[in-house]
C-alpha cells in the first residue's frame, strides 16, 4: 500500500502543489493565509505612512513600529493556548479581532479623528491578532496535511507570504495615491473579512493529528512545561538558535537599511527601492517553489543550515557592491537562499517536537523572533558610527560564523531528513 501511495504521488512541477491537491481543508487555510497576510502587508505600509504624516518624526514612527511588533513577546502564552484549545476557533477569534481593530482605525481615519496615540494603540491591537495567532496557524498546517506533506505545505505557505510581501506594499502605496489612506484601510479590512470567511468551514474538519489538551494545567504551567521540554530537545534548540541568529544579525538589516542602501550605495529612488525588494520577493517565490517540489526530501537540516549560510554570504556580497546591476542580482539570490531559512525553520521545529508541544514550540519561535526590535536598535547604533555597508557586512559574517559553530556543535542537525525517519518519540508521561 505504501508503495502504491508513493507511486500515486505527483512528480515534477506538479509535486510543488501536492498538499493543495484534493485537500479541501488545506486549500481553505492556504487561501485564508493569502488574504490574511495580504491585509497585514497592506495595512502595515498604510499605517506607517499615516504615522509619519501625523508626526513627521522618524522616532515616533519607530515607536509605532515597536508597538506593532511588541505582541511577538506573547508567543509562549499564545503557543500554550494553541496546544490547549481548538486551533481553528483561535484563528477565527484572531481574524475577527484583526478585522475589527483595522475597521476601528479606518473609521477614525475616515472621520479625521485619528490621533497619533490612537494609531499606536491600534497598531498594538492589530499586532495582538497577527503575531500570537501564528503558533495556531502554523501548527494547524501539520494537523491538516500530516508529517509527510509538512515541508511541501510550509513551502506553499511561504509562497503565499512572499506573494503578499511583493504585492501588498505596492498595492498599499498605489491605493494611498489613488483613493487615500483611510479607504486603503477599509480594503485591508475587507481582506481580513475574506480570510475569516474561508476559515469558517474548517470548524467541521477533523484534523489528522490532535494536540493533547492539558485541561488540568494552567496556561502558565503549560508555558513552563513547554520551556523545560524544549530546552531538553537538542535538535529543537539548534533550530531555534538558527532562528535567533538570523533575527539578531540579518533581518534587522533587511527591515531597516534597504532605503539607505538604495539611496546611498546605488543612487536609486523610491521606484528603484521597490524594484530591489521585488527581486528579493521573486527569489523567495522561486526558492519556496523549489522546496515545495522536493516534497518530503532527505537532508532538510542540511538545506536549512547551508541555505541560511548562503543567505549570509549573499548579504556580505551585497554589502560590498556599489552599482545597481549586481545589487539586483544579489537581492534575487538573497531571496532564493533565504527561502531555505524561511520555509524550513518551522518545518524542522515541528518535526523535532511532539505534537502536544507544537503550539508552545512555535510560540517560543515567536518569542525568539521578538528580539528583532531590540537587535535593530543595537545594529542601528553601530551603523550610525561605521556606516550601513560595513555594519551589514559585519552582521552577515557574524551569522556565518555562528552557523559554522552550530554545525560543529550539532552535526546531527545536518542529517535531519524525511518526516517518517525523524518522528519524535512520544513522552509516555
Amino acid at each position: 500500500m505504501a508503495q502504491q501511495a508513493a507511486l500515486a504521488r505527483p512528480t515534477g512541477p506538479a509535486a510543488a502543489f501536492s498538499s493543495l491537491r484534493g485537500n479541501r481543508p488545506f486549500q481553505l487555510l492556504w487561501a485564508s493565509n493569502l488574504f490574511f497576510f495580504g491585509g497585514v502587508w497592506t495595512q502595515t505600509l498604510v499605517l506607517g505612512w499615516l504615522a509619519f504624516e501625523l508626526t513627521r518624526s522618524e522616532l515616533l514612527v519607530a515607536v509605532f513600529s515597536a508597538a506593532r511588533l511588541a505582541p511577538l513577546l506573547l508567543g509562549p502564552v499564545a503557543g500554550a493556548l494553541a496546544d490547549r484549545h481548538d486551533r481553528v476557533r483561535l484563528l477565527i477569534v484572531a481574524c475577527s479581532w484583526a478585522a475589527g481593530a483595522v475597521a476601528v482605525v479606518a473609521t477614525l481615519a475616515t472621520a479625521g479623528l485619528l490621533p497619533y496615540w490612537g494609531l499606536v494603540v491600534g497598531g498594538f491591537a492589530i499586532g495582538v491578532a497577527q503575531s500570537p495567532s501564528q503558533p495556531a496557524r502554523m501548527s494547524l498546517v501539520l494537523d491538516l496535511v500530516g508529517r509527510e506533506n509538512l515541508s511541501n505545505a510550509n513551502a506553499l505557505n511561504s509562497m503565499a507570504l512572499n506573494m503578499t510581501q511583493v504585492i501588498g506594499p505596492a498595492l498599499g502605496g498605489a491605493m494611498i495615491a489613488a483613493i487615500g489612506a483611510p479607504a486603503a484601510l477599509w480594503v485591508s479590512t475587507a481582506w481580513y473579512v475574506l480570510s475569516l470567511v474561508l476559515l469558517l468551514p474548517l470548524r467541521r474538519v477533523r484534523p489528522r493529528t490532535v494536540a493533547v489538551v492539558h485541561a488540568t494545567t494552567s496556561v502558565l504551567g503549560m508555558v513552563a512545561g513547554g520551556f523545560r521540554a524544549i530546552a531538553g530537545n537538542r535538535l529543537a534548540v539548534a533550530v531555534l538558535l538558527v532562528t535567533l541568529a538570523a533575527n539578531v544579525f540579518l533581518w534587522p538589516v533587511y527591515q531597516s537599511f534597504m532605503p539607505v542602501f538604495a539611496a546611498e550605495s546605488f543612487g536609486l529612488d523610491a521606484a528603484g527601492l521597490g524594484a530591489l525588494l521585488t527581486c528579493a520577493g521573486i527569489g523567495g517565490l522561486v526558492g519556496s517553489l523549489v522546496i515545495a517540489a522536493l516534497g518530503d526530501f532527505r537532508f532538510k537540516g542540511a538545506l536549512f543550515v547551508l541555505g541560511t549560510t548562503a543567505w549570509g554570504v549573499a548579504w556580505a556580497a551585497f554589502s560590498l557592491v556599489t552599482t545597481p546591476a549586481p545589487a539586483f542580482v544579489l537581492m534575487a539570490v538573497i531571496g532564493l537562499a533565504g527561502a531555505a531559512f524561511g520555509v524550513l525553520q518551522t518545518t524542522l521545529l515541528l518535526l523535532t517536537t511532539e505534537p502536544a508541544l507544537h503550539g508552545r514550540a512555535l510560540g517560543l519561535q515567536e518569542l525568539v523572533i521578538g528580539v528583532m526590535p531590540a537587535a535593530t536598535l543595537a545594529i542601528g547604533a553601530v551603523a550610525e558610527h561605521v556606516g550601513v555597508p560595513r555594519t551589514a557586512l559585519g552582521a552577515s559574517l557574524a551569522l556565518v560564523v555562528v552557523l559554522g559553530v552550530l554545525m560543529l556543535a550539532t552535526p546531527e542537525l545536518l542529517r535531519l531528513g524525511r518526516a517518517e525517519a525523524d518522528a519524535p518519540v512520544e513522552d509516555a508521561g
